[in-house]
Protein backbone atom coordinates (compact mmCIF):
# COMPACT_ATOMS: atom_id res chain seq x y z
CA UNK A 1 0.00 0.00 0.00
CA UNK A 2 0.71 3.81 -1.04
CA UNK A 3 1.80 6.12 1.86
CA UNK A 4 1.58 9.62 1.78
CA UNK A 5 4.50 11.66 2.76
CA UNK A 6 4.28 15.67 2.95
CA UNK A 7 7.70 17.80 1.24
CA UNK A 8 8.14 19.19 4.64
CA UNK A 9 8.81 16.14 6.57
CA UNK A 10 10.77 14.38 4.26
CA UNK A 11 12.91 17.23 3.90
CA UNK A 12 13.81 17.16 8.13
CA UNK A 13 14.46 13.29 7.67
CA UNK A 14 18.11 12.57 8.85
CA UNK A 15 18.71 10.29 5.53
CA UNK A 16 18.21 13.54 3.33
CA UNK A 17 20.65 15.74 5.27
CA UNK A 18 24.18 14.07 3.88
CA UNK A 19 23.17 15.67 0.54
CA UNK A 20 26.32 16.53 -1.80
CA UNK A 21 27.02 20.23 -2.27
CA UNK A 22 26.44 20.78 -6.11
CA UNK A 23 27.48 23.81 -8.07
CA UNK A 24 24.58 25.86 -9.28
CA UNK A 25 24.32 26.33 -13.22
CA UNK A 26 24.97 30.04 -13.03
CA UNK A 27 28.35 29.36 -11.58
CA UNK A 28 28.96 25.69 -14.04
CA UNK A 29 27.78 28.33 -16.90
CA UNK A 30 30.75 30.48 -15.38
CA UNK A 31 33.69 27.79 -15.08
CA UNK A 32 32.87 26.05 -18.41
CA UNK A 33 33.47 29.18 -19.93
CA UNK A 34 36.51 29.87 -18.44
CA UNK A 35 37.43 26.54 -19.43
CA UNK A 36 36.07 26.44 -23.26
CA UNK A 37 38.79 30.10 -24.12
CA UNK A 38 41.30 27.63 -22.13
CA UNK A 39 40.60 24.53 -24.77
CA UNK A 40 40.28 27.13 -27.45
CA UNK A 41 44.25 28.42 -27.07
CA UNK A 42 45.26 25.10 -26.28
CA UNK A 43 46.24 25.18 -22.95
CA UNK A 44 43.56 22.58 -20.76
CA UNK A 45 41.99 19.47 -22.27
CA UNK A 46 39.68 17.59 -19.85
CA UNK A 47 37.97 18.49 -16.74
CA UNK A 48 36.13 16.89 -14.18
CA UNK A 49 33.25 17.31 -11.53
CA UNK A 50 32.81 15.51 -8.17
CA UNK A 51 29.88 16.42 -5.37
CA UNK A 52 30.48 15.19 -1.82
CA UNK A 53 28.86 15.97 1.40
CA UNK A 54 32.03 17.87 2.08
CA UNK A 55 31.85 20.47 -1.18
CA UNK A 56 31.97 20.57 -4.90
CA UNK A 57 35.03 20.45 -7.15
CA UNK A 58 35.65 21.59 -10.49
CA UNK A 59 39.30 19.96 -11.42
CA UNK A 60 40.86 21.23 -14.98
CA UNK A 61 43.49 18.72 -16.65
CA UNK A 62 46.23 19.21 -19.20
CA UNK A 63 46.76 15.75 -20.05
CA UNK A 64 43.64 13.23 -19.37
CA UNK A 65 46.11 10.91 -17.44
CA UNK A 66 47.59 13.59 -15.54
CA UNK A 67 46.85 14.88 -11.78
CA UNK A 68 44.57 18.05 -12.46
CA UNK A 69 46.47 21.38 -13.32
CA UNK A 70 43.63 22.96 -11.20
CA UNK A 71 40.99 22.33 -8.89
CA UNK A 72 38.18 25.29 -7.95
CA UNK A 73 36.09 23.89 -4.82
CA UNK A 74 32.81 24.97 -3.21
CA UNK A 75 32.45 23.97 0.13
CA UNK A 76 29.43 24.85 2.49
CA UNK A 77 30.24 25.85 6.44
CA UNK A 78 28.21 24.58 8.67
CA UNK A 79 26.16 27.03 9.92
CA UNK A 80 26.85 29.59 6.99
CA UNK A 81 24.70 30.11 4.27
CA UNK A 82 27.00 31.35 1.80
CA UNK A 83 29.51 28.73 0.04
CA UNK A 84 33.27 29.51 0.59
CA UNK A 85 35.44 29.03 -2.92
CA UNK A 86 38.82 27.78 -3.30
CA UNK A 87 41.71 27.51 -6.08
CA UNK A 88 44.39 24.87 -5.73
CA UNK A 89 47.45 24.13 -7.49
CA UNK A 90 48.28 20.32 -6.76
CA UNK A 91 47.95 20.74 -2.63
CA UNK A 92 48.72 24.46 -3.07
CA UNK A 93 45.68 26.69 -1.70
CA UNK A 94 46.03 29.57 -4.29
CA UNK A 95 43.42 31.37 -3.50
CA UNK A 96 40.23 31.54 -1.27
CA UNK A 97 37.33 33.58 -1.37
CA UNK A 98 33.31 34.72 -1.08
CA UNK A 99 32.58 34.51 -4.28
CA UNK A 100 33.86 32.42 -7.67
CA UNK A 101 34.28 35.66 -9.23
CA UNK A 102 37.12 35.92 -7.34
CA UNK A 103 38.22 32.69 -7.85
CA UNK A 104 37.71 32.88 -11.63
CA UNK A 105 39.63 36.22 -11.80
CA UNK A 106 42.96 35.01 -10.02
CA UNK A 107 42.64 31.92 -12.34
CA UNK A 108 42.78 34.14 -15.30
CA UNK A 109 45.43 36.48 -13.96
CA UNK A 110 47.97 33.09 -13.92
CA UNK A 111 51.15 33.43 -16.38
CA UNK A 112 50.66 31.42 -19.94
CA UNK A 113 53.08 30.73 -22.09
CA UNK A 114 53.37 32.93 -24.76
CA UNK A 115 55.01 31.77 -28.40
CA UNK A 116 56.40 33.80 -30.71
CA UNK A 117 57.55 32.96 -33.92
CA UNK A 118 61.03 35.46 -34.16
Amino acid sequence: MTSLVTLDSYRRHPRTRGRPVIFSKHELFKLLGVYSRRVMSGEWRDYAIDHSPQGATFSIFRHTAERPLYAITKQKPQGKSRSLYQLYQGPKKLRQAQSLEDVIESLERQLRVVWTSN
